[in-house]
């Protein structure tokens, strides 16, 4: 199965600190993002993910692709 892999336009990796370099994916129900000049990765469950946007208050929504 392949992924659909997108960029976070204006998200800047906590590693690098390198600007419009992280991809979003989802690898067996794990949300990852990965910076693509680092390497590093950033992993949480749909769980994780709800549980995160609960607390914050400021998400209008979640990004589910199909």
């Amino acid at each position: 199965m392949k992924h659909k892999k997108r960029f976070i336009a204006g998200a800047i990796c906590q590693q690098c600190k390198g600007q419009d370099t992280l991809m979003l994916y989802k690898e067996n129900e794990v949300e990852k993002v990965e910076c693509v000049d680092c390497g590093d990765i950033k992993s949480q469950t749909d769980a994780q993910v709800a549980a995160s946007s609960k607390r914050e208050g400021q998400v209008i929504g979640l990004f589910k692709p199909e």
